[in-house]
């Protein structure tokens, strides 16, 4: 049997980071050659090709560079994709992948590094290997995208990067890794029941969606913080709840652009019905704001900057948070 073929694409980040010329500050300017070069063993389990599309540090990435990434994916002959990039943005270039792609087609493997090559143990080549091997499984179709960190496979729709700086840095705070890879064999106990359908790709104008995070104290939303903006995401204290000051100003808001709420401590979900002060989320619910469910901020903003560039209504909206996990 041939070898199923893997398209590397890649876009930069630590991975492709080295010292320039007398400095020891790591830069992205590594291709992608260069990186599986530096893999032993790496074409044992696919034939390879690969290709740069990006060299920057992730935090420049935008949501049009996933548009375009995600029309790549479509249009290239591949039986699997693995995309490198800077650990940063990855858990939102991901989940990005996972609306416009959904699930069917190839598997499309994102992966990275938390220590650049010039550093002792360097995680890059661990991980680059591991996701080609995912990305060649047939047990990894079907899935929708997947982040490969440490040996572990994970789900983009809960993959969060939870940690600064340690090779582990990626989990799944509400569903754990899927499966692994071990001894060079992939294995996906755990698959999804379900998927939601993917949404289109954004338009030339991609909707600008703001993102506040309450903390003690936070007075209401001031006009400034959603000017421009055609929705707002806001991360609220524990199971859905805010000030209750603010109130009134999140209701003012929530007249003019949808308003979605989300957790700020990146596990769990919100309350419906426990609480009904002012300011709770029974409160908020009541006043027309949205509910993201087991939602973060950072992908909530994602899903409802991709529903508002698809022009979906409020009950579409409400729909869909209420459908993805």
């Amino acid at each position: 049997m041939p070898k199923p073929r893997v398209l590397v694409l890649a876009l930069g980040g630590t991975i492709a980071s080295v010292p320039e010329s007398g400095r020891s500050a790591a830069v992205p300017r590594l291709g992608p050659e260069e990186l599986l070069a530096a893999v032993p063993g790496i074409g044992e389990s696919a034939r390879i090709e690969a290709e740069s599309l990006r060299t920057s540090p992730s935090g420049d990435l935008t949501v049009r560079d996933v548009t375009e990434l995600a029309e790549v994916i479509r249009t290239r002959p591949a039986d699997g994709f693995v995309i490198t990039q800077g650990t940063d943005t990855l858990e939102e270039t991901s989940y990005l992948l996972d609306l416009l792609l959904g699930a069917g087609g190839p598997p499309v493997v994102l992966t990275g590094a938390m220590r650049n090559p010039s550093l002792p143990g360097a995680d890059g080549p661990a991980n680059l290997l591991a996701a080609v091997r995912v990305a060649a499984a047939p047990q990894a179709e079907g899935l929708g995208p997947l982040v490969v960190f440490a040996d572990e496979i994970h789900l983009a729709r809960y993959a969060r990067k939870s940690h600064s700086s340690s090779v582990t840095a990626f989990d799944s705070p509400n569903a754990g890794p899927v499966g692994r890879v071990h001894e060079g064999k992939v294995r996906i106990p755990l698959a999804p029941r379900h998927h939601p359908p993917p949404l289109q790709v954004p338009g030339e104008r991609v909707p600008s969606v703001g993102i506040v995070k309450f903390g003690l104290g936070s007075g209401p939303l001031l006009p400034q913080h959603a000017a421009g903006h055609d929705g707002m995401v806001l991360e609220v204290f524990g199971g859905g709840h805010v000030p209750s000051f603010a109130v009134d100003s999140l209701a003012e808001l929530n007249e003019r652009i949808p308003v979605v709420f989300a957790g700020r401590t990146g596990g769990g979900e919100l309350y419906e019905a426990t609480y009904g002060f002012p300011g709770s989320e029974q409160d908020l619910l009541g006043r027309g704001l949205i509910s993201g469910v087991a939602f973060d901020g950072v992908k909530a903003r994602l899903l409802l900057t991709v529903l508002l560039a698809a022009d979906a209504d409020r009950p579409a909206i409400k729909a869909r948070f209420a459908a993805e996990p």
